[in-house]
């Protein structure tokens, strides 16, 4: 069976990704800060898809350490990884001049360095199988600049930018490397916002699309998706 490694997946995209993959006969290794989500987790997707090998892991991702331990778990419990899935991150708004201090620094160990080792951890095991897609879920925040972006855009430009290099460091082997951008998705985050949820995407929209690009052929690669609400940005 293919494996996929999913971070962030106790909840919204990462999660909706997760089951995508479940429901087309993946096994799954997955990582979140939450464990008792992730145990909850862990229990209904092993009754549902019983014929799939769910390994889970409690840890933050900006702890490399860990990161490194979770990858060598995967590497004895599965024979190889088909795909790796860059999604845990965090949000918080600011202004370059008047944010708090460090607050750029905790974004990038986030947004950028969590996906970075982890790349580096996971891809000489593609090297070895001279195959498989790493997805890195970046943002619009990284497209363009706007009121309140600060450290969080400049995080998700620089996993934009990190997404590319990777992409032509690894084509001599095989492996495809995609961003997907979204704009605003549904997720626990915009519950009492007042913002309406038929106003914007499902995190199924952006599972669905991951699916789409990962089922093409092995010439072709699509390099960046750009996802926004039918009715335009908040």
């Amino acid at each position: 069976m293919p494996t996929a490694i999913i971070t962030g997946a106790a909840r919204g995209i990462g999660k909706a990704i997760a089951l995508r993959l479940l429901n087309e006969g993946f096994d799954l290794a997955v990582c979140a800060r939450n464990q008792a989500a992730l145990d909850s987790l862990k229990a209904q997707w092993t009754k549902d898809f019983s014929g799939s090998t769910i390994l889970t892991a409690a840890f933050d991702i900006t702890d490399t350490k860990a990161l490194y331990t979770f990858v060598n778990q995967v590497i004895g419990t599965f024979p190889g990884v088909d795909m790796l899935v860059n999604n845990a991150g965090m949000f918080m708004p600011g202004n370059i001049m008047d944010e708090p201090e460090g607050h750029l620094e905790q974004m990038l160990r986030v947004n950028l360095m969590g996906a970075y080792h982890l790349s580096r951890a996971v891809i000489p095991v593609m090297q070895r199988q001279q195959y498989g897609h790493i997805f890195n879920i970046c943002s619009i925040a990284g497209l363009k600049a706007y009121p309140g972006g600060g450290a969080y855009s400049i995080s998700k430009y620089a996993l934009l930018g990190m997404t590319e290099n990777l992409r032509y460091e690894l084509r001599p082997f095989h492996i495809k490397v995609t961003a997907i951008s979204p704009g605003a998705v549904w997720t626990d985050s915009w519950s009492g916002s007042g913002v309406e949820e038929s106003r914007i995407m499902k995190a199924e929209d952006v599972a669905d699309t991951l699916w789409a690009a990962f089922r093409l052929s092995p010439q072709a690669n699509v390099e960046h998706i750009i996802m926004r609400p039918q009715q335009g940005d908040l």
